[in-house]
């Protein structure tokens, strides 16, 4: 979890009477993903955040799966997925299971006419290119090129990009994004041996509260659909707020890399974790350093787990032809390696520039139609070239 930060104007104690310059209590909400039993924040809103005004008629915002069940590596280039000017018509599920889905975007316009709001999941918002900033109830985030942008479920946000040149891979989750228990203290502390601290995250910066009445048309996804629901004031009126859940940034550039004198395995780039995957990071680092060290990657079974890479940026010595953008899928049940001639070339090398984000998921992945359509169908015998 993040740690524990206050924001604006807050009651010195939590569920008490806190007023308005015109004798008017302030609204109070808890905000927690996870019922009373974990971490929350409590808001303090110029008015109830209950006030609905109108509904829309519900959207089928369901992914289209057009495979359940395979076994062979494949390979998507996401950048063939055309740009939509609208942010929540951008988004692309292209793999999904029933613990999270991974998606693509490449919004052209900013969020004005609406807030959205993810009911069902977490999501981890990670930006290949553009920036902008996050608007929220907690404040505004900074975002730009290596950012993710890890989200609670049930927050409130608009996007204000700087372009129309926008790509983002998202991970909705559909239990909380947490820092790995591995780099965690028994009371909550990132450890001396995490590969990012604290320091490193970036938070929300508190804005005056807009306290304003209209409608203000949230759009809310839930169990697959999308729900127009239009409120009385708007959203961002909270004068203060404290707690433990909020939006948070850690860029992939604060990252720092675990290497040693033979080739480290996987689970040395873990960044995220939640339940039945993890997302890891691979940025710019040194190789191995023993006299015989293979920098490449030893052929690996991945039995327990779908291994899916995101290709941000730099050259993959373990892999051919990779280009920015790239997916690649190694399911569980076969082995996997680098392409022929990989090892030998990586001998020698002394480190090496790439980026990219991994999630790993325990759970077998479906393929949705769109997917497909975007698919290298010559990746899955590249390895007998």
């Amino acid at each position: 979890m993040p740690y524990y930060i206050q924001r604006g104007s807050i009651p010195p104690k939590r569920h008490t009477q806190f007023r308005q310059t015109n004798g008017s209590l302030y609204a109070e909400q808890l905000f927690s993903t996870e019922g009373f039993s974990s971490d929350y924040t409590l808001m303090y809103h110029y008015h109830p955040p209950t006030q609905i005004i109108k509904v829309d008629e519900p959207i089928n915002f369901m992914p289209e799966i057009a495979e359940e069940k395979m076994l062979m590596h494949r390979c998507f280039e996401t950048f063939k997925v055309k740009s939509e000017a609208d942010y929540l018509k951008s988004r692309n599920p292209l793999l999904v299971n029933n613990d999270c889905s991974i998606i693509v975007a490449a919004p052209e316009k900013s969020m004005e006419e609406y807030f959205y709001k993810n009911a069902d999941a977490d999501e981890l918002l990670f930006i290949h290119e553009g920036n902008g900033i996050l608007h929220s109830q907690y404040g505004d985030l900074y975002f730009q090129y290596g950012d993710y942008i890890v989200i609670p479920r049930g927050t409130i946000y608009q996007i204000s990009f700087q372009s129309t040149q926008n790509r983002l891979f998202i991970v909705e989750s559909y239990s909380p994004i947490c820092f790995p228990k591995k780099y965690v203290s028994k009371k909550g502390q990132l450890l001396e041996h995490s590969p990012y601290t604290e320091r490193d995250l970036k938070l929300p910066e508190f804005k005056e509260p807009i306290n304003s009445k209209g409608d203000f048309l949230i759009e809310t996804k839930k169990r697959g659909m999308l729900y127009g629901i239009h409120y009385a004031n708007h959203p961002f009126d909270v004068v203060g707020w404290d707690g433990c859940s909020y939006p948070y940034i850690l860029s992939i550039h604060d990252f720092e890399p675990i290497t040693g004198r033979v080739h480290q395995p996987p689970p040395v780039h873990l960044t995220f974790e939640a339940n039945n995957f993890v997302v890891c990071s691979f940025v710019p680092r040194l190789y191995d350093y023993h006299p015989l060290a293979i920098p490449a990657p030893y052929n690996h079974s991945n039995i327990d787990s779908d291994e899916v890479l995101y290709y941000v940026d730099g050259d993959f010595m373990s892999r051919k032809s990779v280009t920015r953008g790239m997916i690649t899928l190694h399911p569980a049940g076969i082995p996997h390696g680098p392409h022929p001639g990989a090892v030998e070339k990586s001998i020698g090398k002394k480190e090496t520039q790439e980026v990219a984000v991994m999630v790993d998921t325990f759970h077998p992945l479906q393929l949705t139609k769109t997917v497909l359509e975007i698919e290298n169908k010559d990746y899955t015998m590249s390895w007998a070239e």
